[in-house]
């Protein structure tokens, strides 16, 4: 069995740069705006916030996941696999979420997909245990 987070730890990382990305992006129209708190009623900066926010709510629990899955001794291919369509969900989202605050492809995609690697990571976990 495995003792490290290697694979979960690459996944992380590129993670924690989309992180910075968006954070980037909500303070850099917040100092361009002079707006400190909420979003001052400005369609932008909402959005921006909405993206990092979305964000935050979905991936610590997927990384989480994905971590214990491999913890366990999880297929190393399926951690991959699920690594990165977490990566790529997370930036489909963004983008399509970054576009339009109405529905998009990339934003169900994303959503969509997210949601789909948290069950699969909670059932491999629920049922590493039986």
């Amino acid at each position: 069995m495995l003792t490290s987070v290697l694979i979960t730890g690459f996944y992380t990382g590129i993670l924690a740069i989309l992180h910075i990305a968006l954070s980037m992006n909500v303070i850099n129209l917040r100092m361009k705006l002079k707006i400190g708190i909420g979003d001052g009623g400005n369609h932008d900066l909402a959005r921006a916030i909405r993206c990092h926010g979305n964000f935050i709510e979905h991936v610590p629990l997927s990384i989480l996941l994905l971590g214990i899955y491999e913890l366990n001794g999880g297929s190393v291919f399926m951690v991959h696999a699920c690594g990165g369509l977490l990566v790529a969900a997370r930036a489909l989202h963004t983008i399509g979420l970054s576009k339009t605050i109405k529905t998009s492809w990339q934003r169900f995609s994303g959503t969509l997909t997210t949601f789909i690697l948290m069950l699969v990571l909670g059932l491999f976990n629920i049922f590493a245990l039986v």
